[in-house]
């Protein structure tokens, strides 16, 4: 099995689609966790999905801090598959769990101790607080197995087995769906633990992820092979990954407070347009799981072919990435601007005004959900290349140079008033995909040189000189 995910040879086409085709599968699974939770705990009345839903940017807030640093471990797991430096790829895997674990420590501390302060500052009804609070803190006691299960699925990714966790996404997901009713509702000797108990469930869900990634890993039959003598701290190693993880960490903590920051504004503008902004966003943030699937596999696709010292074939993944990011999500654009109101109803029907408002949206923003495509498949290539930094500078001039302060001024300083935000979408998605063209084009992603930068320890390096018969 050791060399059967080679993207480093054969159709560039073939590879991109086998590896982008599974994350969005489990992107889309993922996403179910907050759907079901949500469905089941609906059922306990408004209060409690207040208290489900203004938890949630909280944790999404802390969830994106851990994602930032497992992408480092991806990154380097995947130019080190490309250098078949197999010692290498299970030295970085056990590091990264390593650092993950130590972080999600750290950040469940926090997060339980700060969940009333936290909840409190949102300024949530005395009926909302307590199921907020009781939802916050057991989803952090869990932390801990979702950034292990967040470990496993990106060093998978890294070595280009992106099936694997996709099983194990889609059995946690069906599991979570038995699981939210039994502890929310109680049955038998399970106590109904009312909003906690969607909490407890998804904890119970992804420690059997974990665990079940970690056995994996242990077992070694998946390229990747975890050792106890490899979880010694490698300060250096960490060092480096942290310096390649934090500003992913950050750039993805931007675009949440991002979203939280334009909710903010588009509040000003009454019932409607928040309504309309939140169908819209939704429907956004379904549009994006094709380029999200796509970004990560030319990381991936970049990262090995850079690693196998294959650089003219890396530029060369990135090119046809954007180029299709590009045609597939034009194409998608063209349907939901073609039926916008229809679309629009699936979410809220029989209340006109707000379908017509929410399908304005929709098609001033539609045509040019191509250039998303585009700007996140060159992102992943920047990734996939080392250069984390500068995914997170594109993010800033997307959403705090170009999107908000657009958005702003259109709405609160032209008679334009909420169309001018609904303007500020499109004319962001076209800047910021001319620049990252143009940063791409310039060509400085290419000279970093992450493996060779990267000194492993000692013992690592002789084992890897012993086993590739090097003198």
């Amino acid at each position: 099995m050791g060399e059967r995910n080679n993207l480093t040879e054969g159709s560039i086409l073939k590879s991109l689609i086998t590896l982008s085709v599974p994350i969005i599968f489990a992107s889309i699974l993922q996403s179910a966790y907050q759907l079901i939770d949500t469905f089941w705990v609906g059922r306990l009345g408004t209060d409690a999905i207040a208290a489900v839903s203004i938890s949630f940017p909280l944790i999404f807030l802390i969830i994106s801090l851990g994602g930032g640093l497992s992408i480092a471990g991806t990154i380097l797991v995947a130019q080190y598959k490309g250098k078949k430096n197999k010692k290498a790829i299970n030295h970085i895997a056990c590091q990264t769990l390593l650092m993950m674990v130590i972080v999600s420590i750290i950040l469940s501390g926090l997060g339980y101790f700060l969940s009333p302060q936290l909840i409190s500052l949102m300024g949530v009804e005395s009926s909302v607080f307590s199921g907020a609070v009781s939802y916050m803190r057991i989803s952090f006691i869990g932390m801990i197995f979702m950034f292990t299960y967040m470990v496993f699925q990106s060093l998978m990714r890294g070595v280009g087995d992106v099936k694997t966790p996709l099983y194990i996404v889609f059995g946690t997901v069906l599991l979570n769906l038995i699981l939210d009713p039994l502890f929310i509702f109680g049955y038998w000797f399970i106590p109904a633990l009312g909003v906690g108990g969607a909490a407890v469930a998804t904890i119970i869900t992804q420690g059997i992820a974990a665990v079940i990634g970690i056995i994996i890993l242990l077992r070694g039959k998946h390229q990747i092979h975890l050792r106890l003598s490899d979880l010694k701290p490698d300060v250096p190693l960490l060092k480096k990954m942290f310096k390649l993880g934090v500003p992913a960490s950050i750039e993805q903590s931007t675009r949440a407070l991002g979203i939280l920051v334009m909710t903010f504004l588009v509040a000003g503008f009454g019932t409607l347009t928040l309504a309309a902004y939140g169908i819209g966003g939704r429907i956004l943030s379904f549009i994006v799981l094709p380029a999200i699937g796509l970004s990560m596999a030319t990381s991936t696709l970049v990262g090995q072919n850079i690693g196998a010292g294959k650089m003219e074939r890396a530029e060369k993944i990135a090119k046809l990435s954007s180029l299709t990011g590009f045609i597939i999500l034009t194409l998608v654009g063209i349907l939901f601007f073609l039926f916008a109101e229809q679309i629009s109803a699936i979410f809220i029907p029989g209340e006109l005004e707000t379908i017509k408002a929410t399908a304005l949206f929709i098609k001033i923003m539609a045509l040019t959900f191509g250039f998303i495509g585009v700007q996140m498949s060159l992102n992943g290539a920047f990734r996939g290349s080392g250069n984390t930094m500068i995914p997170l500078v594109l993010s800033i001039v997307s959403l705090w140079v170009l999107r908000f302060p657009l958005a702003y001024l259109l709405s609160k300083h032209t008679v334009l008033a909420e169309l001018g935000i609904w303007i500020a979408f499109p004319v962001a998605n076209v800047i910021a995909a001319v620049i990252t063209i143009a940063w791409f084009a310039k060509g400085t992603w290419k000279q970093k040189q992450l493996t060779e930068d990267i000194k492993l320890t000692k013992e690592v390096t002789k084992e890897t000189i012993i086993e590739e018969g090097v003198n």
